[in-house]
This record gives structure tokens, sequence and C-alpha cells, in this order.
């Protein structure tokens, strides 16, 4: 199925289950039926990127309250590895639609509401999607920015965004500063929609709008420090490229999309670019963007000192691809309680996989 920007392969728990065993486990699986080890992922269904080389397994949940338990897998490309540390709110957005037509949730006479959770992070979501008179859909007019494809309508919260045990700030500090070859960057580190550090622009010697391939050894680096202050990993532990998600944050300006669209300073609030894996992201992973908002409530961090909000309730998130509208609810206090972003879903394919056989040895 592809939601939003992504493309994700989604397997019915039942199906997959009784081969993980003898396969040698669901990395072994994913790897061999993606093609992964391979640049290109000739030798499987891997698109060759990190938007579409993702995959979720989805489950009924026997938790009150949770329709759908999913285990998110981001595969590698060049090697064969799995990384399981994260979520990916374009793929939630297509395990709401997939989990109605697949039947795995009853549908109501006018909006379907498909109560999700992410095993890897624990966090709860809900999809809505329209079902006028008890039809689910399979065809939209929906788009969103960095596609020109359209999708079903489906609405995206994350919420629970402040449970006990979801600490804000890692740190516990708005803003952080990590020095790189005598040169200090300052970031902002959040656990919201997915662990992720941002940093300000402006010590990159960027305005936020540009494109970051030629910064992607900074950035990595950052991370890697990023991580070890989060409590996300420990000196000894391997590098991982996913989590936290690492970007850049900057003031409004005026930029041109790669699309080749223009956009002016006046229509969006913060400038964002963000890197996937080891990669530019092409437009911004949807948990990036729960953390962008979240970060954007937290009093001198960089993004709430480089936005220029718009109107309450709103953050307007200028990316490579476009403007992304998120929706966000705050309680009395100005603390963010949840957040709605607008996506278009479709399913691709239904198919089998021919997994490789040397995946069984």
């Amino acid at each position: 199925m592809r939601g939003g920007t992504s493309k994700c392969w989604l397997f019915n728990a039942v199906d997959i289950d009784p081969y993980i065993a003898d396969a040698g486990g669901l990395d072994n699986i994913l790897t061999a039926a993606f093609g992964s080890g391979d640049p290109r992922q000739l030798d499987g269904v891997g698109g060759g990127s990190s938007t579409t080389s993702k995959a979720a397994i989805v489950r009924r949940s026997s938790a009150a309250g949770i329709d759908v338990d999913y285990l998110f897998a981001q595969v590698a490309i060049d090697s064969r590895t799995v990384e399981w540390g994260s979520n990916c709110g374009n793929c939630a957005t297509a395990i709401g639609l997939y989990a109605l037509q697949a039947g795995l949730v009853a549908v109501d006479d006018a909006v379907t509401v498909v109560r999700m959770r992410n095993q890897n992070t624990g966090a709860v979501l809900s999809a809505e999607i329209a079902t006028p008179g008890g039809h689910v859909p399979t065809e939209g007019d929906a788009t969103v920015p960095g596609t020109t494809a359209l999708g079903v309508p489906v609405g995206l919260t994350f919420t629970d965004l402040h449970a006990d045990r979801v600490t804000l700030l890692p740190t516990g500090e708005a803003l952080d500063e990590i020095t790189l070859r005598d040169k200090t960057f300052r970031g902002t580190f959040v656990n919201a929609g997915a662990p992720a550090a941002l940093f300000d622009a402006s010590d990159l010697g960027l305005g936020g709008a540009e494109d970051i391939a030629d910064h992607l050894h900074t950035l990595v680096a950052l991370r890697r420090q990023a991580a070890l202050r989060m409590g996300l990993s420990r000196p000894e532990d391997p590098i991982t490229h996913a989590i936290p998600k690492v970007g850049i944050v900057g003031p409004p300006t005026d930029y041109r999309t790669t699309a080749g669209t223009d956009v002016d300073a006046a229509d969006y609030d913060i400038s964002v670019r963000m890197m996937s894996m080891m990669a530019p992201h092409p437009a911004i992973g949807l948990t990036s963007a729960v953390a962008v908002a979240a970060a954007a409530t937290v009093s001198g961090g960089v993004v709430a000192s480089n936005a220029r909000i718009g109107w309450p309730g709103s953050l307007r998130i200028g990316t490579a691809a476009g403007i992304l509208d998120v929706d966000l609810a705050l309680d009395p206090n100005g603390i963010l309680q949840s957040v709605t972003l607008h996506r278009a879903v479709r399913r691709i394919a239904t198919a089998e996989l021919f997994v490789a056989v040397p995946v069984l040895t």
C-alpha cells in the first residue's frame, strides 16, 4: 500500500507467524522478500530508497480500546538488516485503511475510526476514514505534498503524547548544544511521534530551506551524539541510522520545491529538512512532523525560536516537497495532547511473495 509519501508492504500476522521460526526470524524473511543487500533491491519488492523499503506486521489487538497492533520494520537496502526501533506515520495511515479492507475492524455507517498501537514504541494512533453506508473505499481524490498520486483521504491522529511513560524532553533541556570539531550546534531533542533531534540550520550555515545533501556527514555525527544524550544508545552500541530522526529547522523563507513550485514565506510557519536513514528525506516523515509540532511548543527551543505561528492550533511545515499542514490539540496549560495529519492512501496490490530459498537455510 502507499500511505502518503511512503510505500509499505503490510503482512497479516496470521499469514507470516507460522514461517518465522523455520526462516530464522522476521529479519531474514523481510530482507529476502525486499531484495536487501543490493542497492537496487533487484531480487525483491523493495524500491531502493528508505521511503519504499518499509513493512509492517499487522494483527488484531487484545488490548482494551485498541483495534490493531502493528510491528513496523525499516528494511535496510545495502545490507541484510532490519531496524525495529521506530515507527512510520505514513505506513500507519495505510494500516488504518488496510485494517478495514482486510476485515480486521468492523465498519461504521458513516466514519470509521481505527485505533492502532505501534508495538515498536508503544505509540497509540487513530485513523479516521469516511465509510458512508458502511462502504470501505478503495479510491479517492486526496493528495499530499511529495506526490501527485491520488488516494483515499485518511486523518491520522497521534494521541497519548504525554503519557507517564513518555518524557517530551529526554535530556530535560529545551536547548542542547553539541560540539563537533570546535563548532557548536544548537538542538532541541524531543520524544513525540518518534525520538527526534532538531538542529538550528544557522549553525550549519544554512537558512533551513536548502538541500542538506552536502551536510549529511555532519548530521550523522550529530545524530550519534544526540542518541547518546537522549539515552537511545550507549557508547559501545553499534551506530543506528534510524533513530533519533535528525534534521534542521529555520524560519520561513521563500523557496522552490523539488517539483519546481514556488512557496512564499508567508504561507508557512517553519522550514524543516530531515534526513532519512543516510539520505535527505524527499518530504518529511509523519513521526518527524509530530516531533516538530511537539518541539514548537517548547519555549526556548530551536523550533519555537524559528517558527512564526500563523494561528493557534495549527503548524504549517515547509518541506522540500511542499507545505504539510498539522493540526494541534493543546490542553488549557498549553501542553500538546494530540497531533492530526491528513494523508492519502491507496492499495497497490494484494500479492504472494516468493521468498528466496537461501533464507530457509
